[in-house]
């Protein structure tokens, strides 16, 4: 639990700030997962914060929620490519991917249990970044991978929003696929 407020602290996803009157204010809740290794044996406890993002309601406290995730095909088709033409394939992991997406609306939600601010226990958090499990959380993410990969020349498929394609100096093209991460 104190890695992942650490990880929100480091991120600057929120704020302390005093309880919004006009607007409303989110849970939060602890969710624990423990990861195991091929034998069974544990790997990590993990504990992630989410945000009660059932109780957001639209209009109010987001505008959109789509995030496109890439299709099966795309990422078949993909690894034949890369089988065929020799290339290599990577994969990575953005951890706390959704802790990245720049919020455009005004989300509060309460103190987390267990880390409340000593004498500020009244005091909500304004978020900055999105939390796991509100709403808008895929779609924030997405637009900021999208503005990352465009800025880096990376022109996106016009059938396929979560491929991304980049021919460099060598002639090699670069191709991301955002939801499983696979690359060349």
């Amino acid at each position: 639990m104190e890695n992942e407020i650490e990880m929100i602290k480091k991120n600057k996803t929120w704020e302390l700030v005093d309880r919004p009157t006009d607007k409303p204010v989110i849970g939060v809740k602890w969710i624990y997962k423990t990861k195991l290794n091929l034998d069974g044996t544990v790997q990590k406890n993990k504990a992630r914060l989410v945000a009660k993002g059932y109780s957001q309601k639209p209009g109010i406290d987001f505008n959109e929620t789509f995030a496109p995730v890439a299709r099966l095909d795309t990422i078949r088709t993909l690894v034949a490519l890369a089988a065929q033409k020799g290339w290599k394939l990577f994969q990575l992991d953005v951890k706390s991917t959704f802790l990245n997406g720049v919020l455009h609306e005004e989300v509060y939600v309460d103190q987390p249990p267990g880390f409340m601010v000593k004498n500020k226990e009244y005091r909500v958090y304004r978020l900055k970044k999105a939390l796991y499990g509100l709403k808008q959380a895929p779609i924030a993410w997405y637009e900021e991978i999208n503005s990352y990969f465009t800025k880096a020349g990376f022109q996106r498929s016009p059938s396929e929003a979560t491929l991304y394609v980049k021919a460099v100096e060598s002639g090699i093209m670069k191709l991301i696929s955002l939801d499983d991460g696979v690359q060349n």
